[in-house]
C-alpha cells in the first residue's frame, strides 16, 4: 500500500496510486508512505526518486552506517519503533529515505504515529512545508508514546513496590515479572537511544534544514530526560529484584530454622525412647507408672531445651 501527499497548484492532495508519481515532479511531493508494499509499488518509487530505497535486511543491521548514511543526491535513515505487546515489546524497523524535501517512509505493520499525523497533515498542510518538517513531527509523536509507555511502566513498578512492602504474593512467579519488566526497560532504552543517535547524525548533515535545529534539539532534550528515567527505572527494578530475593531467602531460613528447632526440640526425646526400647532390663521397668515417668521425662525434656533457645533468643 502506497500513500502519497503532493502539491498541486497549492493544495495539498493524497493519492493511493503510484501511477500518479508520473504526471507530478519530485519538488511537489511531500511524503511517500509505503506500508508493505509489493514489488512494483517499491519499483516505481525506486524510478521516481532516481535512487533504490534501503530493504528492511538493511533496516534492521545494528552498524552505524546502516542506521544513517548519506549520498550526494539522499539521506538514508532506519530507526525502530516499538508495538507494545500484552507481556513484551516488539521493535518495527522503518525506513527513512531524503531526497530533496521529498520523503519517503518504508514499513511493514500499521503504525499509530502515522496515522495520526496523516489525518494532521490533511487538516492542516501549512505546518508541513518539507519531508523533514514531517519527520520531526513523527519522531516528536514516537517519543511522546515512548514517554507514554515509560509512565506506564513506572506505574506498573510502583505496583510492584507496593505488593513488595505488603509480602503479597512474594515468590518465584513474582520474581520473574520482575524480570520481565526489566528486560521491556531495556527494550525501551535501546529504542530511545537509537533515535538519539538517528537525530543527532541527522543534525550533522549539510542537507539538514537549519530552521529545524531548535524542534530536533527540543526533542533531543525529551529523549536525554527519558534516558535518565529508563536508568532510573531499571535501577529501582534492580533494587525490587534484589529485595524480593531477599524475602524468599528470608522465608526459606525461617523454614529451615522451624525444622531445624523441631530436630533439635525431638533429639532427647528420641534418645530416651531408644535407650527404654532396648530388650535389657533398665531401671524402673518393673514399676506400674514407669510409662509415665518416661513421658513425663521427655516433656520435661522438650520445655527445658525450648527454654534455653527462647532466652538465647534463637527464637
Amino acid at each position: 500500500m502506497v500513500t502519497i501527499f503532493y502539491r498541486r497548484g497549492g493544495e495539498l492532495v493524497v493519492s493511493q496510486s503510484v501511477a500518479m508519481l508520473a504526471k507530478t515532479i519530485l519538488s511537489d511531493v511531500l511524503w511517500i508512505d509505503l506500508l508493505a508494499p509489493d514489488g512494483a509499488e517499491k519499483h516505481s518509487v525506486d524510478d521516481f526518486l532516481g535512487i533504490e530505497i534501503q530493504s528492511r535486511a538493511k533496516a534492521e543491521e545494528i552498524e552505524s552506517s546502516s542506521r544513517f548514511s548519506e549520498t550526494e543526491k539522499a539521506l538514508f535513515a532506519n530507526t525502530n519503533f516499538l508495538m507494545p505487546g500484552p507481556e513484551d515489546y516488539t521493535m518495527e524497523p522503518v525506513s527513512f529515505t531524503f531526497v530533496g524535501n521529498c520523503m519517503t517512509s518504508l514499513r511493514d505493520v500499521p503504525l499509530r504515529s502515522f496515522t495520526e499525523l496523516q489525518r494532521r497533515i490533511v487538516a492542516m498542510p501549512q505546518s508541513y512545508p518539507s519531508g523533514y518538517s514531517v519527520f520531526a513531527s513523527i519522531m516528536d509523536q514516537r517519543v511522546d508514546l515512548d514517554a507514554d509507555m515509560i509512565e506506564l511502566m513506572t506505574k506498573e513498578i510502583s505496583q510492584y513496590s507496593k505488593r513488595v512492602n505488603q509480602q503479597e504474593d512474594i515468590n518465584e512467579d513474582f520474581l520473574l515479572d520482575i524480570n520481565q519488566l526489566q528486560e521491556n526497560t531495556m527494550i525501551v532504552r535501546e529504542n530511545i537511544v537509537d533515535k538519539q543517535r538517528l537525530l543527532s547524525n541527522l543534525m550533522k548533515s549539510d542537507k539538514y534544514p537549519p530552521e529545524l535545529r531548535s524542534r530536533f534539539g527540543v526533542i533531543l532534550q525529551d529523549i536525554t530526560s527519558l534516558i535518565n528515567h529508563t536508568d532510573f527505572s531499571f535501577e529501582r527494578l534492580e533494587y525490587l529484584q534484589e529485595t524480593v530475593v531477599g524475602l524468599i531467602n528470608l522465608d526459606q531460613n525461617n523454614i529451615m530454622k522451624i525444622f531445624t528447632l523441631v530436630s533439635v526440640l525431638l533429639m532427647p526425646p528420641t534418645l530416651v525412647a531408644s535407650f527404654y526400647g532396648m530388650n535389657v532390663p533398665l531401671p524402673f521397668m518393673d514399676k506400674p507408672w514407669s510409662w509415665a515417668a518416661l513421658l513425663l521425662m521427655m516433656f520435661a525434656l522438650v520445655g527445658a531445651i525450648f527454654v534455653v533457645f527462647k532466652r538465647k533468643k534463637m527464637l
